[in-house]
């Protein structure tokens, strides 16, 4: 039990202690949240003059960065000044030397622009006096030309088909004469005037040999050329066949149609035109390819001149083997016809002999004899050989041990 007073009264009255316990609990938390209520204001008037003080701190201290700042700013402009005015002075230095060659690149880019200028209209000057020139000679070559064209008409106009034709082949012949001398010295080109057996002949053959006789080459030629005036038109393909023909019965390697038919053919105008596909080792021309033409089937047929030759020094040994052995067997031939021919008349002989007299018995041995004689000499013709032969002729041996080998 406890005793408890009170402050107003003066009387002591006792409680028990679970009482006294919530009594005590009472006064306690009363003064607790009075005296927390007070420590919360007097916290909160302390917070808010500490907030005023850091305040006034704060506004001095901003005053005085301020204050800094704005002289830090100050300094920095005068230093920024200063630098850009160091910038400018440096870039002026620099760029001194650069503008005088600036300036010295301007003043030679000038003179040499009127120098090229000058240049330009001297060239200028130049290119159309050049033009004028060139413009009077073209005309005068294309008034030449057309003047020569004129002619040429006028002249085809004239001609016969057989005029025009032989006027081609006189061409071609005076464009060949005019190199014989000098280019072709060991070849044949005359005109074609042994007709074939088929009654056709061609309009000329060109035949080369080397040194030795051996052929390098043979062409046979047809020219071909139209009035312009003809009704009926040829074409090349229409003499192909015919030559082709020609070529072979004259034993003539090659075949070309030198023409002028067909004006107006982009295939035939491009140059050297090849109708082998068609007909074998033929070719078709025009006029101012006839020299070329012969030179390059010359130029290829020297490559197998080396080849022509061996083979023709072959064929001539062959050809010599073969003549003496001929020779050879119509010597036996004969002999042994002589043989025969003399036995039968020794063996009349000898009968008649035995049906006459007895005294011609030295006539008879003597016939026998001879008869002997003449099986000896048989026999040893039967026994002739070829080393028997070539005994003595070391041309000839050597030919048969070539051949042997």
């Amino acid at each position: 039990m406890a005793e408890i007073k009170c402050p107003k009264c003066g009387t002591t009255f006792k409680v028990d202690d679970s009482s006294y316990a919530d009594i005590l609990a009472q006064v306690r938390g009363h003064e607790f949240d009075q005296e927390l209520e007070q420590r919360i204001a007097t916290l909160q008037k302390q917070a808010e003059a500490d907030k005023d003080l850091a305040l006034a701190k704060q506004e001095a201290q901003q005053a005085k960065t301020s204050q800094n700042q704005a002289a830090e700013i100050a300094e920095l402009k005068s230093k920024i000044k200063q630098i850009e005015a160091e910038k400018e002075l440096a870039i002026t230095k620099a760029l001194a030397p650069v503008e005088k060659e600036l300036e010295a690149a301007k003043s030679d880019l000038k003179t040499k622009t009127q120098e090229a200028k000058l240049r330009e209209e001297s060239l200028t000057a130049q290119v159309k006096l050049r033009e004028s020139a060139l413009k009077t000679q073209y005309e005068g070559a294309l008034k030449l030309k057309d003047e020569e064209i004129d002619r040429l008409k006028d002249l085809k106009s004239k001609l016969s088909t057989k005029m025009v034709g032989e006027t081609l082949e006189q061409h071609c012949e005076n464009e060949f004469n005019r190199l014989r001398a000098t280019a072709f010295q060991n070849a044949y080109f005359e005109k074609d005037n042994t007709v074939s057996k088929s009654g056709s002949k061609g309009d000329y053959i060109y035949r080369e040999t080397d040194e030795n006789g051996t052929e390098i080459i043979s062409i046979m030629f047809e020219m071909k050329n139209e009035n312009e005036t003809t009704a009926t038109k040829h074409k090349n393909e229409d003499f192909f066949k015919e030559l082709d023909k020609d070529r072979q019965e004259k034993g003539c390697e090659y075949a070309v149609l030198v023409t002028l038919l067909e004006a107006d053919s982009e295939l035939y105008n491009t140059g050297i035109v090849d109708v082998s596909y068609k007909y074998d080792k033929m070719y078709v021309i025009r006029p101012q390819f006839f020299i070329p033409m012969i030179t390059l089937l010359r130029n290829a047929a020297q490559n197998s001149l080396k080849y022509k030759q061996e083979l023709a020094v072959v064929r001539n040994q062959n050809l010599d083997i073969t003549h003496f052995e001929e020779n050879m067997e119509n010597f036996k031939q004969a002999f042994a016809r002589n043989y025969e021919l003399a036995s039968r008349k020794f063996s009349t002989a000898i009968e008649e002999i035995d049906k006459t007299i007895a005294h011609l018995q030295k006539t008879k041995e003597a016939l026998l004899s001879s008869e002997n004689n003449l099986r000896l000499a048989n026999n040893k013709a039967e026994e002739l050989t070829m080393k028997r032969l070539t005994r003595g002729n070391p041309t000839m041996a050597q030919k048969f041990a070539d051949l042997d080998k």
